[in-house]
Order: C-alpha cells, then sequence, then structure tokens
C-alpha cells in the first residue's frame, strides 16, 4: 500500500513560534519550511573570518553584523544567510532583520546552485540591499553582486593578492580564504 503525503503549508506566525522552540535550523519559503544542514570546517571558518572583521570594522557605528543564526525576512521568505550587515534602526526585530545592507554567503557543494540564483534573486529584491557577496571555499574568490541604479554589477576577486571592496559598509577586506 503507498502512503499519500499531503503538503501542509505552515503560516509565517506558525513558523517562527516553532523557529524558538526549535534546536534545528529552518528556512522558510512561501509556507514550505526546510532543515538546514551542519557546514563544514572551512564554511565555519570562512563565517567567523569574515564577521569578525566586519564586526571589528563596525564596532561602534550603530550597525549590526550578525552570523549564521539570524534571519533575513523578504515577504514570505526568511532564509539564515552566513553573514548579514544591517544599517537600520527600523530591524529592532529580535530574530530576523528585513533591511540588510550587505549579505555574504559561503557556497558549500549542496548550497551553491541556490546561492547563486534563488537565493540571489530573492535577496536582490530588497530595496536595503547594496550588495550579495559569495565567498568560495574551494578556491581563493570573491564575487559581489553590487547595486548599481536599477540593476546589479558583479565584480571577482581572485588569487592570492587582493583587497574586496564592500561599498555598502565602506570596508576593504584582505584575501578571505581557508585555501592554502
Amino acid at each position: 500500500m503507498s502512503v499519500v503525503r499531503k503538503n501542509v503549508l505552515v503560516s509565517v506566525d506558525e513558523y517562527l513560534e516553532a523557529e524558538k522552540q526549535s534546536q534545528a535550523k529552518h528556512e522558510y519559503v512561501r509556507g514550505h519550511v526546510y532543515a538546514m544542514v551542519g557546514a563544514s570546517r572551512a564554511h565555519n571558518t570562512l563565517s567567523l573570518s569574515l564577521a569578525s572583521r566586519l564586526l571589528n570594522h563596525l564596532h561602534g557605528s550603530g550597525r549590526d553584523v550578525f552570523v549564521s543564526d539570524m534571519k533575513v525576512r523578504i515577504g514570505d521568505i526568511f532564509y539564515y544567510p552566513d553573514v548579514v550587515a544591517s544599517c537600520s534602526k527600523a530591524d529592532a526585530n529580535p530574530y530576523f532583520i528585513t533591511e540588510p545592507a550587505l549579505i555574504v554567503e559561503v557556497l558549500s557543494p549542496t548550497t551553491e546552485a541556490a546561492d547563486r540564483m534563488d537565493k540571489r534573486l530573492v535577496y536582490q529584491s530588497l530595496g536595503s540591499l547594496k550588495e550579495y557577496v559569495l565567498v568560495s571555499q574551494e578556491q581563493r574568490k570573491v564575487e559581489v553582486y553590487r547595486r548599481s541604479g536599477t540593476s546589479w554589477d558583479l565584480e571577482t576577486y581572485s588569487g592570492q593578492a587582493y583587497s574586496v571592496s564592500l561599498r555598502s559598509i565602506s570596508a576593504f577586506l584582505s584575501p578571505i580564504s581557508t585555501v592554502t
């Protein structure tokens, strides 16, 4: 006998309440809840290194930096980016932000396609977002999607010596990589 599963949609309020009680993180996309998997050592090292640099750079500025436990809300979608910076006083919710200026995703083999397409397009719909950054675990490479009026430009940094320009927070970062 086969079992038919009904696709049960969850409301935003149900998701947010369940997420407060959950020991695991879940992303939410228009009623659908998706469990997140753990990250590798390289992924964690890159995320923490970048967040630490940004936190030091923004210290005392009134702008906030968060790592992978802070959700970003885009309408009826909630994602957990690896690093996010908000420059808005409107972001007062304790569990998610809605007006990030900078979002960083560290690319993993299992998430790279979604980070490059689905998430990028959703994130870029945010009026507050100025830069979307993809950091490779496999090579010394950082891609910065930067808002330019109504379109987005891509700037790629790679190789042994480079400084990544993050205009959204007026920062320059030396190479970000775990690749030796």
